[in-house]
C-alpha cells in the first residue's frame, strides 16, 4: 500500500488538500506507466481526470485506494491513514454478489461491522437513495447496467466515505442512467464526501467537477478549474484531445 501521511499542509486561511501526491511513479515491464506524478487535491468537491487511453488515470485511482503499491513517491492524506471503509471505489463494470440488491447492501455494512440490529434502517436508507426499493428483492446480478450501478454506486457509500473514487462509472449507460449516476455523485458531493472521478466524457466533467486534470502517458499536464480548463486549455495535447484528435 502507499505511504500514507498524516501532515499539516499550506499556510493559515488557507484550505488544505485533502490529498497530496508526491512525485508518483509507477513502473509496469520497466516503463514508467505513472511518471512523477504531483498534485493536490483540494479538501472538498470533484475533481475529474481526463485524457486519453493509457494516461494512468485508472491506475492513479488505484493508487489513491491502497489496491496497488507505487515504485515511488508517496501519498499524503491530510487527516490520517483513512479506514478501508473511508475509501470507496466504483468500478465501470459492477462487482455484485449472487444475491439480491437488499442482501448486497446488508452484505457490505455487515463487511464494515455495523451491527444486525442497525442494519435494516440503513439499507432502507440506501434503497431510498438509490431508488432502488422497487429492486431490493431481485437477484442483483439480473438487474441491467444502469441499474447495477446505482447499487454499486449505494454500497460504495454505505458506510459514508470520505472518499469516492469513480472509475467511468457511466461508460456504455444510456442517458437515463447516467443522469442517476451523477444525480448520486452531486449528492455525494453536497454531503462533503470527496469525489474523483475518471471520465472520458467531457459533458459529464462540465456538468459535475469542480476541476479537471489532465493526464498523457502518467504525467500530468494541466490541472486547473473546470470552467477554466474547457475554455482556455494551456497545454497543447488538452487541446488536441478536447477537439477529438488522436494523441500518441
Amino acid at each position: 500500500m502507499p505511504e500514507v501521511l498524516a501532515i499539516d499542509f499550506g499556510e493559515e486561511n488557507v484550505p488544505s488538500p485533502a490529498i497530496r501526491l508526491d512525485g508518483l511513479v509507477l513502473e509496469r515491464g520497466g516503463k514508467a506507466v505513472i511518471d512523477g506524478l504531483s498534485l493536490d487535491l483540494g479538501p472538498s468537491g470533484v475533481t475529474a481526470f481526463m485524457g486519453p487511453n493509457g494516461a494512468g488515470k485508472s491506475l492513479t485511482l488505484r493508487l489513491i485506494a491502497g489496491l496497488i503499491a507505487p515504485t515511488a513517491g508517496t501519498i499524503h492524506f491530510a487527516k490520517g491513514r483513512p479506514l478501508p471503509q473511508q475509501i470507496a471505489l466504483v468500478f465501470q463494470k459492477p462487482v455484485l454478489l449472487r444475491r439480491s440488491v437488499r442482501a448486497n447492501l446488508d452484505h457490505a455494512l455487515k463487511t464494515f461491522g455495523m451491527a444486525r440490529r442497525e442494519r435494516p434502517a440503513r439499507v432502507a436508507e440506501l434503497l431510498a437513495l438509490g431508488q432502488l426499493e422497487a429492486l431490493a428483492d431481485r437477484p442483483a446480478r439480473v438487474l441491467s447496467g444502469g441499474e447495477q450501478q446505482r447499487v454499486a454506486m449505494v454500497r460504495a457509500l454505505a458506510a459514508s466515505p470520505k472518499y469516492l473514487l469513480l472509475d467511468e462509472p457511466t461508460a456504455s449507460l444510456d442517458p437515463q442512467a447516467t443522469a442517476a449516476i451523477e444525480a448520486l455523485v452531486m449528492r455525494a458531493a453536497a454531503d462533503g464526501v470527496r469525489v474523483i472521478l475518471v471520465t472520458h466524457e467531457a459533458g459529464q466533467a462540465q456538468r459535475l467537477a469542480d476541476d479537471i486534470c489532465f493526464l498523457h502517458k502518467g504525467r500530468l499536464l494541466e490541472a486547473a478549474p473546470a470552467a477554466l480548463f474547457f475554455q482556455a486549455p494551456k497545454s497543447a495535447e488538452a487541446r488536441a484531445y478536447l477537439a477529438g484528435d488522436l494523441l500518441l
